[in-house]
């Protein structure tokens, strides 16, 4: 009558209580009721009496047996720990070298790390877009209450399962700069070791035109010392020069092995087509001086010298090509340093060569040494020497070959492997190189008889190339450099077909290499004179005064000739070698005409230096034609108005530095000579002039190159 009601104890699902005793099993075909657990009976379920009866059964206290289970003894109870309670205190002061580190740099693209918390299960979702499209998701929320409850689950009840640590964020990786410090890195780095060989490859000039001087035995090594060249680059060279690095590249990015296999097949086929070309060529060496030079030919003292000299350079073909391959396969895999360091090892090799020449011999100067007079023993020595340098040079290349990954395995399985669509490729690059090198064949023949004619030291084929070596270094230097690491970069957007890309690397290369090209330029117009006195001075006053004023022709076509080398690799990066052969057949033919003109028109001391003009003026007009026709090939743009507002701006500030400067060292030459002294001090004087007013002109006109490249300046001097 007094007991308290529980109507509602135990009632199930279907609402049916039950007024005591156990429940009842459910039937076949029915679900057991699911236990709610806010309806539960009072003594259910009771965490106290399922760890200890006899503390809440009073009945069985006297039946609990307390020696089986000794109470713990006194002293042993541990008291609960606080939950929230203040860190202790640190034994020592912060230091402020762990506080105040500098942050790590925060990595590229969206950043996960936001300013409330770097826990991404909190900062997933950010955006509206996300929120929107997680909101037709149906998640399984939790009991809210569900941890009132916890505590009542009995050792029979499920166990919580540990949840399994995230694992911890990947660590940022680090900050690099982009393309712009990737293409920076890599062109300095190929432009140090251009520098390098540039500058030891003109101390080679040096000394060759110190031992040989610049009349008609300087003339016949040179003719021999070329011809490798000239064959090489009419065979295979312009191809593996041009066609070959997106081959490379394309091998790298579609054949499984990452392109080892095409490599070695190519590899394997120029070394067996070279070794063909160079017993073909040592055999026909007499036929090939006369056609390099019947003047040459035509005297007997000359021509046996020149033809031995010949015999033991030829050779050299085979190991220019074998380098030139190895050195494409390496920057195909982004290693582009090695095939500009080591021709450094070909120059120091000559230069010991034909040191030791002059120690035995001495100077051409003190000799008096010619054609008729040279021992055989000094043609052997100087032989031999030129060809253990092109020898050195393309084995050394080996060991970067092996740090890169390749391992060299000669294939002859050419067919079937992409090498005939190379060919094809190629045989346009050859009638390229076939039509640049006739221009260049018959300059030597005019040049060579121009000087014997002339019978003046200084004005044949010898002073032609020394002047060109000073005036290509610069673009070997600069714009092969940059355009070396822009040219894979190049052919990957043309093989994505992207327009915009392949623009913007030409344009960019075009602007950063025209910074150091225009002022260069108009320093070899202002001050070739002072230049060539000074530098070849060992050859006579007479012979440096002719190179001087052939530099100075030279002078101003540096520019198109910088653009036109820039503007032919978009063609190679599409694979059009069509276009780029055509475009070089204008200019030969232009060359060869103006050459020819020259050589009939001008006195024959003359000739020469009209040559060295025409140079220039054939790169000019070939540069109007390739640029219209790259510009509609990318579709009508080239950034053309950004480069040649460029160019003009940079012209503009050249003209007044290169009148002052060269006014400062023609003063100079006149009051101290031309000697060596005196050359010095005026290439001193009237450099400082013109770079000077130069580069304060173009920051007054805001070039952005000039201000991008002292920007990078002081950023390397960590000013």
């Amino acid at each position: 009558m007094n007991a308290p009601y529980d109507g509602d104890r135990g009632q199930g699902a279907d609402g049916a209580g039950s007024s005591g005793g156990p429940p009842m099993p459910p039937g076949p075909g029915q679900v057991p009721p699911t236990p709610d657990p806010y309806l539960q009976t009072a003594y259910d379920h009771d965490p106290y009496r399922s760890q200890d009866l006899s503390v809440q059964d009073p009945v069985a206290e006297a039946l609990y047996d307390r020696a089986a289970h000794p109470p713990p003894p006194p002293g042993t109870y541990q008291q609960p720990q606080p939950l929230y309670q203040q860190p202790p205190a640190a034994q020592y002061a912060p230091d402020p070298r762990i506080w105040a580190q500098t942050p790590p740099p925060e990595p590229d693209g969206p950043s996960r790390y936001l300013p409330y918390g770097d826990d991404p299960v909190t900062t997933q979702f950010v955006g509206v877009d996300d929120l929107v499209s997680q909101a037709s998701q149906d998640h399984e929320q939790p009991d809210a209450f569900a941890h009132l409850f916890r505590d009542q689950e009995g050792p029979a009840g499920p166990s919580p399962v540990p949840a399994e640590p995230e694992p911890a964020p990947a660590p940022a990786p680090p900050k690099s700069g982009g393309r712009a410090s990737g293409l920076l890195k890599s062109s300095a780095v190929m432009a140090a070791g251009t520098l390098v060989s540039r500058l030891t490859g003109f101390v080679r000039s040096l000394v060759i035109t110190a031992a040989l001087g610049a009349a008609l035995l300087g003339d016949s090594f040179t003719i021999a010392y070329t011809l490798p060249t000239m064959i090489y680059i009419l065979t295979v060279g312009g191809g593996l020069n041009s066609v070959f690095v997106p081959q490379l590249v394309r091998s790298m990015k579609d054949d499984e092995d990452g392109g080892e296999a095409y490599a070695n097949r190519l590899l394997t086929l120029v070394m067996v087509a070279l070794g063909v070309i160079v017993a073909i060529a040592v055999f026909a060496a007499p036929w090939l001086i006369h056609m390099m030079s019947p003047t040459i030919a035509g005297d007997a003292a000359a021509n046996s010298v020149a033809v031995t000299f010949a015999r033991y350079c030829l050779p050299t073909i085979f190991f220019m090509g074998v380098h030139v391959v190895m050195g494409q396969i390496l920057n195909a895999r982004g290693r582009f340093g090695a095939m500009m360091w080591t021709p450094v090892l070909n120059n120091i090799v000559m230069i010991f060569t034909f040191g030791m020449f002059i120690w035995v011999y001495g100077t051409s100067a003190e000799s008096q040494m010619g054609v008729q007079t040279i021992p055989p023993e000094g043609v052997r020595l100087l032989g031999i020497g030129t060809l253990l340098g092109l020898v050195v040079q393309a084995l050394a290349m080996v060991p970067y070959l092996r740090e890169a990954g390749f391992r060299f395995r000669p294939r002859f399985d050419w067919k079937g492997h992409g090498l005939g669509k190379t060919i094809k490729l190629a045989k346009w690059t050859v009638l390229f190189v076939l039509a640049n090198q006739a221009g260049v064949l018959v300059v030597t023949q005019l040049a060579t008889s121009a000087g014997k004619l002339s019978g003046k030291d200084g004005t044949g084929i010898l002073a032609y190339s020394n002047a060109q070596l000073i005036w290509g270094m610069p673009q070997a230097i600069i714009t092969v450099s940059v355009m070396a690491a822009l040219l894979p970069r190049i052919s990957r957007a043309a093989h994505d077909d992207d327009p915009g890309a392949v623009r913007d690397d030409i344009s960019q290369g075009l602007r950063n290499s025209a910074v150091a090209i225009v002022p260069v330029a108009f320093m070899f117009l202002a001050l070739g004179l002072p230049m060539c006195t000074l530098l070849y001075a060992s050859a006579g006053t007479e012979a440096a005064r002719s190179m001087g004023f052939i530099l100075m022709a030279f002078g101003l076509g540096l520019i198109p000739y910088s653009v036109q080398y820039v503007v032919l690799r978009g063609f190679y990066a599409y694979e059009d070698t069509r276009t780029p052969f055509y475009n070089t057949v204008i200019v030969a033919a232009v060359n060869a005409a103006a050459s020819a003109l020259c050589y009939v028109v001008l006195p024959a001391q003359w000739a020469v230096v009209g040559m060295a003009a025409s140079y220039g003026l054939a790169y000019a007009v070939g540069v109007g034609i390739a640029w219209r026709r790259l510009r509609n090939r990318l579709g009508g743009d080239l950034d053309g108005a950004h480069v040649v507002r460029t160019y003009a701006r940079l012209c503009l500030a050249a003209i007044p530095a290169a009148v002052l400067g060269g006014g400062v060292g023609f003063a100079v030459l006149l009051g101290l000579g031309e000697g060596a002294f005196g050359s010095l001090v005026a290439l001193i004087c009237g450099g400082a002039v013109l770079l000077g007013i130069f580069f304060v002109a173009a920051k007054r006109m805001r070039i952005e190159e000039i201000n991008g490249m002292v920007g990078m300046v002081r950023g390397r001097l960590g000013r």
